[in-house]
């Protein structure tokens, strides 16, 4: 079957401003999890963050059962088991730790631009091991991101052990980095479900681990803060990111959510009085322009879509011209097990669900 989408919506809805609000929250999450640090243990707080974040959802999953309109999503199977206990290791185990241990010897706004790496980490990743598309324009902005990185980690930022606090935060960059690969293959999933399960594992793994290292239970003040905290800036922001990995792909997701950093650092600036030094700004500049680079890119080719069947939330459009059985929930959108049958169009696209084709190099001369 051959055809063009006329008037289809544009590839970017709603991927990007979803996956730029899950950055908006998590970028909030960093300087503000610095702020309980003196309070709490490493371990601890990553628990309490991840634990705050699964309890809030399982929250909203209840009232989301109990409303009207219920939300038709594809439920997580058993045969995603191990991947899930991969994702909650690496980044919800992991990450978090790496990165409460960085954030007591470095400052907050440096930190959250360090947090970069993890969507070049992602990127690298996607691309090497997965073979998702990426072309010269998405490279060289990984490269101005590499780049403005390393500058973050000079001792000009005045933090008091730069190469340690910097490759602590390298390292739960590259394991959240593993995570967000392992979890695009579970993005056809409720997203709720995932993020929900993956804060309550991850909390109690996290607190189990604070325990065995002489943790204590902060103050009730405190404990309410990081839940909260956990909540948003965990829990909302990550059933957001898997939702944005669903219609953009693992690589251009992680992309948009650079700017998370970016909204870090300035809470950093405003709420401990940061420095403003000649390497922060050019760091800025440079991961600024890597950024723009992502989010200007524009690709649309005459692609193949081969057979396959899969679950997911889904409406009849171009890409789902399907028959139903008497037991499929009725309504749009909904989820149910169903097949795709050959087609060949033109439009513009990400590498979602249904577009992880092969490129070549005639395609890369096709694009808009």
């Amino acid at each position: 079957m051959r055809g063009v989408s006329a008037g289809a919506p544009s590839p970017r809805w709603p991927g990007v401003p979803v996956a730029l609000a899950s950055a908006a929250l998590f970028g909030a999450s960093t300087p503000l999890a610095k702020l309980l640090l003196g309070a709490v243990s490493p371990f601890m707080l990553a628990g309490l963050l991840y634990l705050g974040a699964g309890l809030g959802l399982a929250v909203v999953r209840l009232v989301r059962a109990a409303g009207k309109g219920r939300v038709q999503e594809a439920p997580l199977r058993c045969a995603d088991l191990p991947r899930l206990a991969a994702v909650i290791l690496t980044g919800g185990v992991l990450g978090p730790g790496l990165l409460m241990l960085g954030l007591l010897g470095i400052e907050a706004a440096a930190a959250s631009l360090l947090l970069n790496l993890e969507s070049v980490f992602t990127l690298l990743i996607a691309w090497i091991v997965f073979r998702e598309h990426l072309d010269r324009r998405i490279a060289l902005g990984a490269g101005a991101i590499v780049l403005g990185a390393l500058l973050l980690s000079s001792p000009s930022l005045g933090a008091p052990r730069p190469s340690l606090a910097a490759l602590a935060i390298a390292g739960a960059s590259l394991a959240w980095a593993i995570d967000n690969n392992l979890t695009r293959k579970l993005a056809r999933a409720d997203p709720l479900d995932i993020a929900m399960v993956k804060g309550l594992a991850a909390g109690c793994i996290n607190l189990g681990l604070a325990a065995l290292w002489g943790g204590t239970w902060p103050a009730p003040a405190t404990l309410f803060a990081a839940s909260i905290l956990g909540f948003f800036g965990y829990g909302a922001s990550l059933a957001l990111f898997v939702l944005a990995l669903r219609h953009l792909g693992t690589a251009r997701t992680s992309a948009y959510f650079a700017t998370a950093p970016f909204l870090g650092a300035a809470l950093g600036f405003a709420i401990f009085g940061n420095p403003i030094t000649l390497a922060f700004v050019a760091a800025a500049v440079l991961m600024g322009f890597g950024l723009f680079l992502h989010l200007a890119e524009h690709h649309a080719h005459e692609h193949v879509h081969e057979p396959m069947v899969h679950e997911h939330r889904h409406r009849h459009d171009a890409h789902h011209q399907h028959s139903h059985r008497p037991t499929d929930p009725p309504g749009e959108p909904h989820s149910h097990l169903h097949a795709h049958a050959r087609l060949v169009h033109r439009h513009p696209h990400y590498p979602d669900l249904h577009h992880g084709h092969a490129h070549t190099h005639a395609h890369e001369m096709e694009q808009d």
